[in-house]
């Protein structure tokens, strides 16, 4: 089995290494390539890869490239994890909003928009390459905005499938609360990309007993802390929102927040440069701690388990996917890209029935999907209205003067990465 990762360099790679080197008999890969322009970072994250193999005891063979065709040729999957102007770029999308009294933040308003803009050209090449040289291959996307380049993927008749980390965290999060294994929780997820809510935490399997209710009376406090919304809020909500939604619950309260400390794309970037000078140490062969504080928890994990499901190998049987909707959601378009609980197979996912959806949640992810439709037209064939429209659109920003600023402010720092601009 060959997997080929495009953004291979990434700091985040040797927690995908890991996971594929703890999880080899899920997932048997006698070919990993790492895909990435990137050369000096690529050949020190390549290098660290072969030995965390190697200590493992994982006789498959790592290759690194950045010819993106030979790289993906053969793949059985490809895993995309590539960002389009490196963490120069989220800096920008963290901090220019702000100017605006708007969030800044690298996948929901306008940050997200401008990522998506960059985003999704790039992406849609790298597939059609990928279907020249390997049209059976499936594309497992973790490039954010996930949702947005998922359903770009999809519209242009890719094999594509969108991942998140969201879903994996709540339920190893949920399982040790219970202190059940974490394959004994099964979450009732509903939402879009970065706009979800766990309804139900099921012990089993889809058709489990709900323990949501005896969980947030044991430990509400404890969730209420990690998602930083207070314990009144998620009381009344009954749910477990996913820490995005505090950027909607709770705007003004975060923007004055991110205007008085560093950018996370700053702190990120001294991050990777302290991980790269490790994975620069031929005397490393696992992946080190601070690797933990860069993000993605359980990345690996739900990978793997995705790649096995779609290449008939021994994922789970249900899983959370970025997927098309397909009725699954009633007062969204069956194009809509929506996030779900899904059983997956070698033929790509089906999501799972979901109960009728509280309208508070209901409107805003109908909200956002047409956020989302719009953004994905101004990534397609650009332009300045596109991008206003899109910007006007979502609820994070929602005023003309704001819209206007915004897009001022998009062009003039993507304009190196705007074809039409």
């Amino acid at each position: 089995m060959k997997l080929a990762v495009v953004g291979g360099g990434s700091t985040y790679t040797p927690e995908l290494i890991d996971g594929f080197a703890r999880l080899r008999d899920t997932l048997p890969i006698t070919e990993l390539v790492l895909v990435d322009p990137a050369a000096d970072r690529l050949e020190l994250v390549g290098g660290l890869a072969r030995r965390i193999f190697a200590k493992q005891g994982h006789d498959g063979k790592i290759v690194t490239t950045s010819d993106i065709d030979a790289g993906v040729e053969g793949a059985d999957a490809v895993l995309l994890q590539l960002r389009v102007g490196g963490q120069a770029a989220r800096n920008q999308d963290e901090t220019w909003p702000l100017e605006c009294g708007c969030v800044g933040q690298e996948t929901t308003g306008a940050g997200g928009l401008a990522k998506a803009l960059r985003t999704v050209p790039v992406v849609l090449d790298i597939a059609e390459r990928v279907r020249r040289t390997n049209p059976d291959a499936w594309i497992i996307d973790f490039t954010n905005p996930v949702g947005i380049v998922t359903r770009a993927l999809l519209q242009a008749g890719h094999k594509a499938v969108g991942l998140c980390n969201v879903a994996i965290g709540f339920q190893r999060k949920f399982a040790k609360l219970l202190d059940v294994a974490p394959s004994e929780v099964h979450l009732d997820h509903v939402g879009l990309n970065h706009l979800t809510w766990e309804t139900g935490v099921r012990l089993g399997g889809p058709e489990g007993e709900n323990v949501l209710p005896r969980l947030l009376a044991a430990h509400g406090e404890a969730i209420a802390e990690d998602l930083r919304l207070p314990l009144s809020v998620v009381d009344r909500l009954g749910v477990v929102p996913s820490y995005y939604l505090r950027y909607f619950y709770a705007h003004d309260e975060v923007v004055r927040e991110l205007g008085t400390k560093p950018s996370r794309a700053a702190e990120v970037a001294a991050m990777e440069k302290e991980l790269l000078e490790m994975y620069g140490d031929p005397a490393l062969d696992e992946k080190p701690a601070l690797l933990a504080r860069r993000g993605g928890a359980f990345y690996s994990e739900a990978a793997v388990d995705l790649a096995a499901s779609l290449l008939g190998g021994g994922g789970s049987p249900y899983q959370v996917v970025n997927t098309y909707n397909n009725g699954t959601l009633p007062f969204l378009p069956d194009d809509a890209v929506i996030e779900v609980q899904a059983a997956v197979g070698a033929n790509g996912p089906t999501p799972l029935p979901v109960p009728p959806l509280d309208p508070l949640y209901a409107g805003l992810i109908a909200h956002v999907t047409t956020y989302e439709d719009l953004a994905l037209e101004a990534a397609l064939r650009g332009g300045r209205d596109r991008v206003f429209r899109a910007l006007l659109a979502h609820p994070l920003v929602g005023q003309y003067e704001a819209a206007d600023g915004l897009t001022d402010r998009l062009i003039a720092h993507n304009r190196e990465h705007l074809a039409w601009a």
